[in-house]
């Protein structure tokens, strides 16, 4: 069981709840700093956000995501960034797609690598938007692709956004254990957003997701209170006083 965190009370409380990997992702881009997809986030901005979980983090393996460009421009800056991200705070990696080489180099050099395949989030310009992976004969370069990366020494493997058929035959075909997101119930493990989990975000929830709670709803309310204590001058009170 996975769950995104992206800083120290997050992280606290999945590790509390007793999650087995928290995974510092790249989403922070556009579930926290608002951006519109993964692609602007950068190494610093990673570091710090690993950093800040790995304080609430005491128990769960935090895994950091490598952000887009720190590892698809050589071994050496991957396996450099790698280090750093470790440095940071995170007990392993995880990139996108089958960087064999890359993976090698940094299984070689004591950094732990998770792999991801199907849609992966960096390559969205690539498949024409956020789609569905792997349908009918397609589904042959994913299974590929998932087994490269186990090769390469990968200890498991996302699976995101593939049809819930050719999850169960990649979960069966390797040794490594695969983790689901929006790929059905045939994987060793499933992986979801803090923030879509707990209903924090605007809009509708994503298929692949469920709401745990209605946490903006009550937060709001909660701050509607606040404000409205304050202006009608029940809060604070000479017991809120030091």
């Amino acid at each position: 069981m996975c769950v995104t965190a992206y800083d120290a009370p997050s992280a606290s409380m999945a590790d509390e709840a007793g999650v087995d990997l928290i995974l510092v992702g790249d989403s922070v881009g556009n579930v926290v700093l608002g951006y519109e997809d993964t692609l602007p986030v950068t190494m610093e901005q990673m570091l710090h956000h690993v950093a800040a979980a790995r304080r609430g983090c005491k128990r769960a393996l935090l895994v950091a995501d490598m952000p887009f460009g720190s590892f698809q421009v050589g071994t050496d800056e991957a396996v450099a960034n790698g280090i750093a991200l470790v440095k940071a705070g995170a007990d392993a990696v995880k990139l996108e797609g089958p960087w064999e080489d890359a993976i090698r180099r940094l299984v070689q050099a004591g950094v732990p690598v998770l792999g991801h395949v199907g849609m992966t989030p960096q390559s969205h310009h690539v498949f024409g938007g956020f789609k569905v992976q792997g349908r009918g004969e397609a589904g042959e370069s994913v299974l590929d692709a998932a087994k490269r990366i186990e090769r390469s020494g990968a200890f498991a493997v996302v699976l995101e956004l593939v049809p819930a058929e050719l999850a169960k035959k990649i979960t069966a075909a390797l040794t490594i254990p695969t983790i689901g997101i929006g790929a059905g119930p045939h994987c060793d493990g499933e992986v979801q957003v803090f923030h879509d989990l707990l209903g924090l975000l605007p809009g509708e929830p994503f298929r692949h997701t469920r709401r745990f709670l209605d946490g903006r709803t009550k937060m709001v309310e909660a701050l509607k209170a606040y404000a409205s204590a304050v202006r009608d001058g029940s809060f604070p009170t000479d017991e809120n006083a030091f």
